[in-house]
């Protein structure tokens, strides 16, 4: 469970969507205040899905190779099928130019509540379902498993928390070194979608087919 979760929480901290939107935001006016208010969304709604998951399974794991648990397991495989196909998808796709949403435009105007709803729409729901399937095999009795949950959920936020604290400490420095990250994560998002969805994919099968004929 824990190789899983990293590996989960590793593909969602590294994703371009997000992370270009919340660099945007930070741009922008009140733009701490956004980011954090993102940040916190953000975090808020990875927690919720987990607490789900702990509240159906009643922290205790399924029992292996039960109906629970080869479902758990199913699950995760058809999301992993499913980024493995995405990727090559969008790999074969001719290149287009890069064309910034139409929403960025009103991003310096947007308010503490759209912020919070953008974190919500730009998370990478597929991977998130992938964690949740992979919190089921939580043993909340165990304080590693615990630490593995909390760990996930600050890694796949970990990026957020580093761009925040940096504009907080840095904010001159920040915003140019920022602004050139964005500017190179939108010039490469289909090559880091394609990258980050394959690998994480192919991951997620080899896991699950382990798990189904050990």
């Amino acid at each position: 469970m824990v190789v899983d979760l990293v590996v989960i929480g590793t593909a969602i901290t590294l994703g371009p969507l997000h992370n270009s939107a919340f660099i945007l935001l930070l741009a922008s006016r009140r733009g701490v205040r956004k980011g954090l208010v993102y940040l916190l969304s953000w975090l808020a709604n990875l927690v919720a899905v987990i607490a789900c998951v702990v509240l159906l399974t009643g922290g205790t794991p399924p029992v292996h190779h039960t109906t629970p648990s080869t479902a758990a397991v199913a699950a995760k495989l058809a999301i992993g099928v499913g980024l493995v196909l995405f990727s090559g998808y969008r790999f074969r796709q001719p290149p287009r130019p890069y064309r910034p949403p139409s929403w960025t435009a009103r991003i310096d105007n947007a308010s503490l509540a759209t912020a919070a709803a953008l974190a919500w729409l730009l998370q990478p729901w597929a991977l998130v379902a992938a964690g949740a399937a992979t919190a089921v095999d939580a043993d909340l009795s165990s304080a590693s498993d615990w630490l593995a949950l909390t760990g996930y959920c600050l890694l796949a936020t970990l990026s957020l928390l580093i761009m925040e604290l940096y504009t907080v400490w840095a904010p001159d420095a920040a915003q140019a070194r920022l602004s050139a990250l964005r500017s190179w994560l939108e010039h490469h998002q289909e090559q880091l979608i394609v990258t980050l969805s394959l690998l994480a994919g192919l991951w997620l099968m080899a896991s699950s087919i382990y798990a189904l004929v050990a």
